[in-house]
């Protein structure tokens, strides 16, 4: 139940802020706009164990151990899902843009009718992406859970491993029946994540 909560929260949280973040550099204007997007495409070059010390004693300041918010807050958004959906927003034709402000819509409703239907195959990628990476994820819970009752499937999994080390038969099944949600989404959206990853790849 931890992990499925803790993966649909982190889910929609990163799709929401990247939607919102994608729509601001695709089709607003902005001070500084060029240097931001560099400072987002900057932080997907740091992995987790770089930041992994001042997050840990951030949420220990915060009293967020052992709490979903500990777990999530880190993930809720994503620089990757910012760019992937940057790249698909901005082969929007300009046209739509300018006859969806001729009809009087606004940002809110612009995203809604158009940039959101015409851009479903990379949404529908980066939630896959962010739904599995949340399911797998085993370091960050690992530093910020302390009480069994909160451990993630990934840490559960380990504890198998480790409790009953003579009893491998334990882990290896344990270990494949955690994995058939994630295969089952693989083999049945393979072709749309695909398109999401392809879809704005040769975009400014």
């Amino acid at each position: 139940v931890i992990t499925i909560t803790m993966s649909v929260i982190i889910t929609v949280a990163q799709l929401t802020t990247s939607i919102m973040a994608a729509y601001a550099f695709a089709f607003l204007e902005f001070p500084l706009k060029r240097l931001l997007m560099v400072v987002v495409l900057a932080t997907m070059l740091l992995p987790l164990e770089v930041t992994l010390v001042a997050n840990v004693r951030t949420i220990r300041e915060l009293g967020w151990l052992d709490s979903m918010q500990g777990l999530t807050a880190p993930a809720l958004a994503s620089a990757f899902g910012i760019f992937l959906l940057r790249q698909s927003f901005i082969g929007v034709p300009g046209d739509l843009h300018d006859a969806a402000k001729l009809d009087g819509f606004g940002h809110f409703q612009f995203v809604r009718r158009v940039v959101l239907p015409l851009n479903r195959p990379a949404i529908g990628s980066l939630a896959l992406i962010t739904m599995l990476t949340a399911w797998n994820s085993y370091l960050w819970p690992r530093a910020v859970t302390i009480a069994p009752e909160w451990n993630t499937l990934q840490l559960v999994l380990r504890q198998v491993a480790q409790q009953q080390p003579d009893r491998l038969n334990l882990g290896v099944a344990a270990a494949i029946i955690s994995a058939i949600p994630v295969l089952l989404l693989l083999v049945f959206f393979q072709k749309q994540i695909i398109r999401g990853l392809t879809a704005g790849a040769v975009k400014g």
